[in-house]
């Protein structure tokens, strides 16, 4: 029992010294091995590490993209002189973990607050030199583009990566936000008017149009009943001559008794003739004959 108990001592010494010695890295992690406050090793890929106890510290720093998002959105004037809203994000991470603790001491604060001045620097200037337009849909994509090389090109001093700047939102401040809308209102208003004048003057053009062609066409129709009605009216003519010569005395009868039809279909007409009239002949004789006296 005796010799288990520097056994035991050794062990636990063994264990607290590997604990001082051993320590690990994430892989969402640098390090950085400190000797009497200098830098001695940089280790940037994740696993158990090995430092001399009580001599050596290790620091951590993230190593995942990052976002620096504005606190409140920033007033820039445009090239019209206009002052705009811009509310932006940056995305960003440290890429020279030994550049980024010489530069700034490790202190993410610190970098954050650079890179939102060097950001803010880059689109003040862009600003100033585009529209409105420009940066709300025209070249918006380019003034972002030319945002981030800049700051990344300074990023870099301090061991940084810009890795995208983006607009959230562009707006007109409050004090002259009602007057633009109403502006874009009435010029929305006067192109509204303008299409609804013109939608009235094409209807009138189709309406007259169609009338037009409606006239043309009932003329062509009724041109073309007329010869028909008169291609008939002759066919029918010559039908009747044809029958005409072929018996004379039957055409006059068939012709007589028409006549009496027409005459005598109202009980209220009156028809005043001699007797003898030709009018009656059938009346007096079925043959047709002359009536005797």
């Amino acid at each position: 029992m005796d010799k288990l108990i520097p056994v035991a001592v050794a062990v636990v010494l063994a264990l607290f010294v590997s604990s001082l010695a051993l320590f690990t890295v994430d892989q969402r992690q640098f390090a950085l091995v400190f000797q009497f406050g200098e830098v001695v090793r940089v280790i940037k890929e994740p696993g158990i590490q090995f430092k001399i106890p009580l001599v050596q510290n290790v620091r951590y720093f993230d190593r995942r993209i990052l976002t620096i998002d504005a606190e409140t959105p920033e007033l820039f004037n445009t090239r019209e002189k206009k002052n705009v809203l811009v509310d932006s994000f940056v995305k960003w991470r440290v890429i020279d973990v030994e550049q980024f603790y010489k530069s700034v001491g490790g202190n993410e604060a610190a970098a954050v607050a650079r890179l939102r001045q060097t950001i803010n620097d880059g689109l003040r200037a862009e600003f100033g030199q585009k529209t409105v337009a420009d940066v709300i849909s025209g070249q918006r994509d380019k003034v972002m583009e030319v945002v981030r090389r800049r700051a990344d090109a300074d990023a870099r001093k301090i061991g940084v990566q810009i890795l995208d700047v983006r607009l959230k939102r562009v707006d007109f401040p409050d004090r002259i936000s009602s007057s633009v809308y109403d502006r874009m209102q009435s010029e929305r208003r006067t192109v509204a008017n303008q299409l609804r004048s013109e939608g009235a003057a094409e209807a009138e053009r189709i309406r007259a149009d169609a009338d037009r062609q409606r006239e043309v066409i009932l003329a062509d129709a009724y041109r073309q009943a007329q010869a028909i009605k008169g291609e008939g009216d002759a066919k029918a003519a010559a039908i009747y001559t044809e029958a005409l010569g072929k018996n004379p005395e039957f055409y006059a009868f068939w012709r007589s008794m028409e006549a009496y039809k027409q005459s005598f279909k109202d009980k209220s007409d009156v028809l005043v003739l001699e007797p003898n009239s030709a009018f009656f002949r059938y009346f007096q004789n079925p043959q047709g004959g002359e009536r005797t006296k």
